[in-house]
């Protein structure tokens, strides 16, 4: 069974998408257009997104109207859809709608994604979601040399530094790229 990994970028206070759920931000920093390889989880075959980032990225590169810019950054790996809303689906895309709870979606994403690495691509909050059902294994994130005012922020709950392990940490182009495992919540008798 693969690991569950939470792999972003985010502003260097914190944010993921701005006031207006865009990465403009991201994309005019050098490198954020067309990542490093570096910068990408390597061994995912399942990717999950929330209702926010799948619009977002269905309309800022137009995929209804050129489905096959959908391959170029999700490949032909299913992808799941945390929504409770009817979504279109671009022509060629392996898209399942999850309207339930993280726990209850969990099996079938795990049997999708077979021995591969179920990557959440976003949002911070669906993150956080996997995190509360025990499921999330790694936090990696890429700060990039930006402040925002306000947004979408990258991990919204409280956790503790005994719930994450650095793993790495490296420069990669004007990123600083950080890796966490998550660790098991120590439980008290």
């Amino acid at each position: 069974m693969g690991r569950i990994v939470f792999d972003t970028a985010a502003t260097i206070n914190g944010w993921i998408a701005d006031e207006h759920d865009s990465l403009s931000w991201l994309f005019a920093v050098p490198g954020g257009e067309e990542p490093d390889e570096g910068l990408l989880p390597q061994g995912a075959t399942v990717m999950v997104e929330g209702r926010t980032t799948y619009e977002w990225v269905l309309r800022e590169s137009g995929i209804l109207e050129a489905p096959e810019k959908w391959q170029e950054f999700h490949g032909t790996r299913p992808t799941f859809v945390f929504t409770h809303r009817e979504l279109p689906v671009p022509d060629g895309a392996d898209i399942r709608f999850v309207s339930g709870s993280v726990a209850e979606a969990l099996p079938a994403i795990r049997e999708a994604a077979g021995d591969g690495d179920i990557w959440v691509v976003g949002g911070g909050d669906l993150a956080g979601q996997f995190f509360d059902a025990g499921a999330l294994d790694e936090l990696a994130v890429s700060i990039a040399p930006v402040a925002l005012a306000g947004g979408a922020p990258l991990f919204p709950r409280r956790v503790e530094s005994d719930r994450l392990h650095l793993e790495s940490a490296e420069a990669v182009g004007q990123f600083a790229r950080l890796r966490y495992r998550i660790l098991a919540a120590e439980t008290t008798a």
